[in-house]
C-alpha cells in the first residue's frame, strides 16, 4: 500500500478481520442526525457549565492570569485555523474513526493505528475522569439539600449504568437528551453573564481582561492547557459523519459553528466573571472561593433559588458530557473493530438501534472498573482535596486532553501530506498554511502540557506521576505503532483497510461481484 494514496490497495477478505461481517452490521445507520442534532451532540462534550464553574475559577486561581477571556479568543483563532484543514478532510473521508482515519489517509496505516489507540485511550480517560467529579458533586448535593451522606461512588456507578443504557439507543434519541441538558445550561450561564454586566463590580464594565498585557507571566503556558481543554468536543463532529445525511456539508458546518460558538461563549463568560468581581480582584476571589466562585456571584445577584438550580444543572451538564464522550468512544471502537485494529466483534452494530453495541458495552465496563478501582482505594472523606475521587477527575481529564491535543497536531500534518500527495497543494494552498500554523501552535501547547503536568494534576514538582500519567499517552502511541507495523508485515490486507471505513467494505463487495 502506498500511504496517502487516493487509490489504496484493494482489501480482500482474509477470514480474520472485518470481512466476516454482513453489510448492515458493518455500517452505522445514516440519516440519524441533522445539523441541530449533530451540533448538540458535539457541544454537550464541552460541558459549558462545568467549564464556567470549574475550569475558569481554577485557571484564575492557580495561574493568576487575568486575561483568561483573551486566551479563549486566541485559542478560538488557533482552532478555527485547525478546523479549516480538518473540515476539508471531512469532505473526503467519512469514517467514525475521525482522527485516526484522517491520519491514516495522510501519514499511512501504521501512523493511523497509533492514532487510533491514542484516541481510544484519551477519550476513555476523559470519560472516566468526569465520573469522578460527577460522583463528588452529587454527593455534595445530597449532603447540602437532603442532609444525607452518600459515598461518591454510588452516584458514579449509577451514572455508569444510565450512560451505558443510553449508549445502546439510537443516536438521535441521545441527541435529544443532550440537547435539552445543553440548552438549559447555556441559558443559565447567559442569565448570569447578563446579571454580571448589569451589576458590575467596583471597576464597572472594564475590558481590562482583554488587554494583551494581562497575559504576561510564567503561568501563561499552563493557562493555555487549562483553557484548550474547555474546547474539547468540537473535534468530534466527524465521528458522526456516517450517521448524517450529508456529511460533506453538515460536518464542516457544525465544526465551525462549534468552535466559534464555544470561543465567543467562554470568552464572554470568563469576562463576566472579571466584571462581577473587578479585574484586580478576580484572582484573589477565585483563590478564596475556588469552585464556589460562580455560585457565590449568582447568589448575590440572582438569589438562592437560581443558585440551587445552577447547582443541579452543574451535575446534569457533567452527565451530558459523559454521554457525549461515551458515544465517541463507542464509535472509535466500532471503527477499529471494522478495520481489524480491535477484535471483529467490536465492528458490529445493534440490529435494533444501529448503535455500536460492543463498543458501547466495552466503554461501560471500562468505566465501571475504573470507578470501582478508585472507590476501593478511597479511604478519605469526599471533601478531602487528596481524595482519590478528585484524582480521578484531574488525572483522567489531563491525560485525555494531552492525547487529543497531540491528535489534532498530527491531524494538521496529515492534512498537508494528504493534499500534497493528491496533487492538490496549489488549490488547497491556503488550507495547508493554516493547518501548518495550527499544528505548530498545538505542538507548543502539548509541550507545555507535558512540562507542567505536575501543576495540572496537582502533584509536587518531582512527583513520578508527572511523568507516568502523560507517559500513558506515549505508551499508547508506541503500542499502536507496533501493532500497525505487525499488521503491515503479517496481514497487509488488514493494514490496507486502516482508515477506509465503509470504503473497504464497498471495495470488497465490488471484488466479490466481479466476474
Amino acid at each position: 500500500m502506498t500511504t496517502g494514496s487516493s487509490n489504496p490497495s484493494r482489501p480482500t477478505a482474509d477470514g480474520g478481520g472485518i470481512s466476516t461481517f454482513k453489510g448492515p452490521e458493518r455500517a452505522l445507520r445514516a440519516d440519524r442526525l441533522g445539523t441541530g442534532g449533530l451540533l448538540l451532540s458535539v457541544l454537550a462534550a464541552t460541558a459549558p457549565l462545568m467549564v464556567v464553574a470549574g475550569v475558569m475559577p481554577t485557571t484564575f486561581a492557580v495561574m493568576g492570569i487575568v486575561g483568561q477571556p483573551l486566551l479563549f479568543v486566541i485559542l478560538g483563532v488557533v482552532l478555527v485555523l485547525f478546523s479549516l484543514g480538518y473540515a476539508e478532510m471531512s469532505r473526503h473521508v467519512h469514517n467514525a474513526g475521525a482522527f485516526y482515519a484522517y491520519i491514516s489517509r495522510g501519514l499511512g496505516g501504521t501512523a493511523g493505528a497509533s492514532a487510533a489507540l491514542v484516541a481510544l485511550v484519551a477519550y476513555n480517560a476523559l470519560q472516566a475522569g468526569i465520573y469522578g467529579i460527577f460522583g463528588f458533586e452529587v454527593s455534595n448535593l445530597f449532603a447540602t439539600y437532603a442532609d444525607l451522606t452518600v459515598a461518591w461512588w454510588i452516584p458514579a456507578l449509577a451514572a455508569v449504568a444510565l450512560v451505558g443504557a443510553l449508549g445502546w439507543l439510537k443516536i438521535d434519541v441521545n441527541a435529544r437528551v443532550l440537547g435539552v441538558l445543553l440548552v438549559i445550561e447555556v441559558v443559565l450561564v447567559v442569565v448570569f453573564d447578563v446579571a454580571a454586566v448589569g451589576d458590575p463590580g467596583p471597576a464597572g464594565l472594564s475590558l481590562h481582561a482583554f488587554d494583551p498585557d494581562t497575559l504576561s507571566g510564567a503561568g501563561i503556558g499552563t493557562a493555555l492547557c487549562f483553557c484548550i481543554a474547555a474546547f474539547l468536543g468540537f473535534e468530534q463532529a466527524p465521528v458522526y459523519a456516517e450517521e448524517t445525511s450529508r456529511p460533506h456539508i453538515l460536518v464542516p458546518r457544525v465544526m465551525f459553528l462549534a468552535v466559534a460558538g464555544v470561543a465567543v461563549f467562554f470568552a464572554l463568560s470568563s469576562w463576566a466573571l472579571t466584571v462581577a468581581t473587578g479585574p484586580s480582584a478576580i484572582v484573589g476571589t477565585a483563590r478564596e472561593e475556588s469552585a464556589g466562585l460562580l455560585f457565590s456571584l449568582t447568589g448575590s445577584r440572582l438569589g438562592g433559588t437560581f443558585t440551587d438550580v445552577l447547582h443541579v444543572l452543574f451535575v446534569t451538564g457533567m452527565f451530558a458530557a459523559m454521554l457525549s464522550f461515551h458515544n465517541v468512544v463507542a464509535r472509535y471502537a466500532f471503527a477499529m473493530g471494522r478495520e481489524g485494529l480491535l477484535p471483529p466483534v467490536f465492528g458490529r452494530t445493534s440490529s435494533a438501534s444501529g448503535a455500536p453495541a460492543t463498543g458501547s458495552l466495552s466503554q461501560t465496563v471500562f468505566s465501571l472498573l475504573i470507578v470501582v478501582a478508585f472507590a476501593v482505594t478511597d479511604d478519605r472523606p469526599a471533601g478531602d482535596p487528596t481524595a482519590p475521587v478528585l484524582h480521578l477527575f484531574t488525572w483522567g481529564g489531563n491525560i485525555g486532553a494531552l492525547g487529543v491535543i497531540l491528535l489534532m497536531a498530527a491531524a494538521s500534518l496529515s492534512v498537508i501530506v494528504f493534499f500534497v500527495r493528491r496533487g492538490a497543494a496549489r488549490t488547497q494552498g491556503w488550507r495547508l498554511v493554516t493547518s501548518a500554523l495550527a499544528g505548530l501552535a498545538l505542538l507548543v501547547i502539548a509541550l507545555y502540557t507535558v512540562k507542567d503536568f505536575d501543576v495540572l494534576v496537582g502533584t509536587g514538582p518531582g512527583s513520578a506521576l508527572s511523568r507516568i500519567l502523560p507517559g500513558i499517552i506515549g505508551l499508547a502511541a508506541v503500542v499502536g505503532l507496533v501493532q500497525g507495523s505487525v499488521l503491515r508485515a503479517r496481514r497487509p490486507e488488514t493494514h490496507a483497510r486502516i482508515g477506509l471505513g465503509n470504503e473497504a467494505f464497498q471495495l470488497e463487495k465490488a471484488a466479490g461481484s466481479a466476474p
